[in-house]
This record gives structure tokens, sequence and C-alpha cells, in this order.
């Protein structure tokens, strides 16, 4: 669903990322797969950086 909105509101990087994946003639399905893995390796790099709890 997160990668939806961000393809419908052009997001910078998820959705020109999907564009650029659909021009080169990937199929709706593996884009949008691929776009999923983008968005939780960039949602693991922010979990990674600033951890919720500091010991």
């Amino acid at each position: 669903m997160a990668v939806l909105s961000a393809i419908k509101v052009k997001d910078p990087v998820l959705g020109g990322f999907y564009q650029r994946l659909r021009l080169r003639g990937k199929p709706f399905k593996l884009a949008m797969i691929a776009t999923v893995r983008k968005l939780i390796t960039i949602l693991n790099a922010i979990a990674r950086q600033e951890p919720a709890f500091q010991q």
C-alpha cells in the first residue's frame, strides 16, 4: 500500500524508480515488488542509523 501511494503522488525516489522500470518494459508486478524491496531497504537503513532505544 505504501508503494502504491508513493507511485500515485510521484514520490521522487520510489515513484521515479518504478517509472524507470516500467519504461524499460518490466511487468507491473515485477516493478511493484522491486519498488517494495527498495522501500524496505531504505527503511532498514533509517532504522540502523536512528535506533529507537539507546542504552
